[in-house]
């Protein structure tokens, strides 16, 4: 898998904000100088670096999918789902973040990326819409075949649904409150070749595409996870210390039990590429020259596990008594 990291450290001024939907805000990004902003495909998401309060240096750091044109360089669009759960991001966004501002942005990255398909079949829930809008304008410019199923709560809490209608019996909007769960079994049909199915949405949803497609092709299915997928736990009294070799350094560490590579590291004084430190954005991703890694992520696939090449060392450990890393 291992992402190719083009991505750069930007300040960006916040040019504009606007609804899409109730608690859904789209927040429009330049440069400070107005210059072009780097290039990006499809499926790409970038870090906004938070301030976690007024009255603190600490910083949150959150990654949101790009949901403008890739051909437009001028800005950047993110789309943000007012969370009042979550860990204070997109609170910060929608109470404190106001035009004018500037912000530390790090991007464009992508661990979501469009593939070359005869045919296309898009599933989104929830804000999971926004990496799938330039996905299907891509897909559209080609003249490729395409669908998509766009379930939410509610059409009121559903963003860009008129930006969608446009595209008529292409896309199917599926409120909760009007038509129960969305029918994934009429939408995806049987299994078949030359098709790529590109789903992001609440681990809800991605658990039932997953078990959906679980006839399907290798290699068919596409996920893009904004939480960690539910793993079963893991006891740190049943793990064991293993060493970390970083091929490139010549330095070998000790892992003790209930701590992950990266933290071994940072413990060491080594501040490998990291952003969301659970497993998802694809930032750590290492190459495993040798040993065995114990893969806790929620982004390699079951075929890319098996394989062992890479590795995400934010919450990865190792399964041998060794593990050999290309740092």
């Amino acid at each position: 898998m291992l992402f190719e990291h083009v991505e750069e450290d930007l300040r960006l001024r916040v040019q504009s904000m606007s609804w899409e939907s109730e608690s859904v805000l789209s927040v429009c990004l330049r440069a400070l100088d107005e210059s072009l902003l780097p290039s990006w495909r499809p499926g790409a998401h970038i870090d906004l670096h938070l301030p976690a309060d007024a009255t603190s240096e600490r910083v949150l750091i959150r990654q949101f999918s790009l949901s403008g044109a890739p051909e437009d360089r001028s800005h950047w669009r993110v789309t943000v789902l007012r969370e009042p759960e979550g860990g204070g991001g997109s609170e910060y966004v929608h109470d404190r973040l106001r035009p004018g501002d500037i912000l530390d942005v790090v991007g464009p990255r992508n661990n979501f990326e469009l593939h070359d398909a005869d045919e296309y079949l898009f599933i989104a829930g929830g804000v999971g819409i926004t990496p799938i809008l330039p996905m299907i304008e891509s897909v559209e410019r080609a003249a490729a075949p395409w669908r998509l199923m766009y379930g939410g709560r509610s059409r009121r809490t559903m963003a860009f649904v008129a930006e969608l209608e446009r595209h008529g019996s292409k896309v199917t909007v599926w409120p909760q409150d009007e038509h129960g769960l969305l029918d994934l079994d009429a939408f995806l049909g049987r299994p078949r070749d030359g098709v790529g199915i590109y789903c992001c949405g609440p681990e809800g949803l991605l658990a039932a595409v997953e078990q959906q497609c679980d006839s399907w092709p290798d290699r068919t299915l596409h996920l893009e996870r904004f939480k960690p997928k539910q793993q079963a736990p893991h006891d740190p009294d049943e793990e064991q210390a293993f060493e970390v070799v970083l091929e490139r350094s010549g330095t070998t560490l000790a892992v003790p039990s209930g701590m992950s590579v990266l933290e071994a590291l940072e413990n060491a004084g080594i501040e490998p590429l990291t952003s969301c430190r659970e497993g998802i954005c694809g930032t750590c991703e290492t190459k495993v020259l040798a040993g065995t890694p114990d893969h806790r992520d929620s982004l390699l696939s079951d075929e890319e596990r098996a394989e062992g090449g890479t590795m995400m060392i934010c919450v990865g450990r190792a399964l041998s008594e060794k593990l050999v890393l290309d740092l």
